[in-house]
């Protein structure tokens, strides 16, 4: 291993002598590359474990700094290339992978100070930038011991006026303990109005039984029917009753890897006055301890109202089985869309077993598409893959989620091989989730959404 090595940093210095070129030095030419892919997490007081922003905080790294790049593990993107389009796709191109190979194998010479890039500004931690508005959730306390807990709180806007966002990010006021996160608006109650109540529905009736609450948490009952294949017809996968959710209240979203919500341009989504945040927080009890939390979402308001309202659809299978020791287990559910749209984003969704996902598009001629695929799923970085440009799906489109998960012993992530797996919120059961951001075609059918 050392001899390959060896040997790829000799290629990347022949290349750049090869081509004549100086050689390199942090201010002019590695800098540049840190500040456009790194430095959005490697910055103080961020999710990152150092900072990346100078000359003396990445010297120190660059043995590290060099392996994470050479094998791809930095800047982390999951997808594979040969399907879709992304604008935040975090991939170093070849140059900029043999300008890191060669700094950190050569001298590692600083440069001249006047030709460093102007850094990138954080303000007080914002992704996003100044916020225009953060609100918060009250200081909530967690025992150092116990299962995982799910928390809602909701907390007024205060909005006199609607208001409609253009960027919402949403942070943990406490990363230890904060695993993800959302945040939904809850609009003010309307009039009462003298409505005949509505007879009993025993599909839900059912769905009550096939849960479990403990504590804060839900779970499927392990003698639940199971459904692995969520594409025998549409929505297969889903708990009795219930219909793939369109999620046109959630403002924003953080999981491990996930970055702020920043709305495709000419789009927004909407506050009514009088709203509240519902925040909706996964806690962990990682650290053993006694533990404070006051997670806060920060908006950016658009300076006028949107073209098209920025919406998402979560798809679901709730009622899958994965055995106990299972290298591979495929979980599936389809959904057909009925009106024309553009998906503005696609987010794969499981947990420790997660192994892979793919999204896959069946147009009305006949036709598939694969849209997007993870051919290896990390819990740790769950990223949103934003389309560049948006992608046109007709009405009569039907979409396919395929996801596999490894229960065995050689997933190093899985808690416990031996048990059987079912759905559940906690980590160490299993989701299978796939969401899709978008925006309603124009009667027009052609998109005013800015291409990224």
């Amino acid at each position: 291993m050392k001899r390959l090595g060896a040997a790829i940093v000799a290629i990347g210095l022949g290349v750049l002598a090869h081509a004549g070129a100086a050689e390199p030095v942090f201010t002019r030419d590695v800098a540049p590359i840190l500040y456009q892919h790194c430095v959005v997490c490697h910055h103080p007081n961020d999710i990152a474990p150092m900072s990346l922003m100078t000359y003396s905080e990445v010297k120190p790294w660059a043995a590290a700094i060099r392996e994470a790049v050479l094998t791809r593990k930095m800047p982390p993107w999951l997808a594979d290339p040969r399907y879709g389009h992304w604008s935040n796709d975090a991939r170093l191109s070849d140059a900029e992978i043999a300008t890191i190979r060669a700094w950190t194998a050569g001298a590692k010479l600083e440069g001249d100070e006047k030709l460093m890039p102007p850094a990138p500004t954080f303000h007080d931690g914002w992704k996003i930038g100044k916020p225009d508005v953060v609100i918060a959730i009250p200081p909530h306390k967690l025992d150092a011991t116990g299962p995982d807990e799910y928390a809602y709180i909701s907390v007024p806007s205060g909005f006199t006026e609607d208001r409609w966002v253009a960027a919402a990010e949403l942070r943990p006021g406490n990363r230890r303990i904060v695993h993800h996160a959302h945040v939904f608006v809850e609009e003010p109650p309307e009039p009462a109005k003298n409505m005949a109540a509505k007879p009993p529905d025993p599909a839900r009736a059912f769905t009550q039984w096939i849960q479990i609450r403990r504590d804060s948490l839900t779970f499927v009952r392990p003698d639940a029917p199971v459904i692995d294949d969520g594409c025998a017809i549409d929505d297969n996968g889903r708990f009795p009753g219930s219909k793939a959710g369109d999620l046109g209240s959630l403002i924003s979203s953080y999981l491990p890897g996930r970055e702020p919500d920043v709305y495709p341009e000419g789009t927004a989504r909407l506050i009514r006055a009088g709203s509240n945040l519902k925040f909706q927080i996964h806690y962990s009890r990682t650290t053993g301890k006694p533990e404070t939390d006051s997670t806060s979402v920060g908006l950016i308001f658009a300076k006028h109202p949107p073209e098209q309202v920025a919406r998402r659809i979560d798809l679901a299978n709730h009622m899958f089985l994965i055995p106990a020791g299972d290298p591979d287990q495929e979980v599936t559910e389809c959904h057909t869309f009925h009106k024309d749209m553009y998906i503005t984003s696609l987010t794969p969704h499981m947990h420790l077993r997660g192994k892979a996902m793919r999204f896959t598009m069946t147009f009305p001629d006949g036709h598939s598409e694969t849209l997007l695929d993870v051919p290896a799923y990390d819990f740790n970085w769950q990223i949103t893959y934003r389309a560049a440009p948006p992608i046109f799906i007709p009405a009569g489109a039907r979409l396919k989620i395929d996801a596999h998960f490894d229960n065995s012993v050689n997933n190093p992530r899985n808690p416990d091989a031996t048990r059987t797996i079912r759905w559940g919120e906690a980590s160490e059961t299993e989701m299978m989730d796939g969401w899709v951001e978008y925006v309603d075609a124009l009667p027009t059918n052609a998109p005013t959404i800015a291409k990224k």
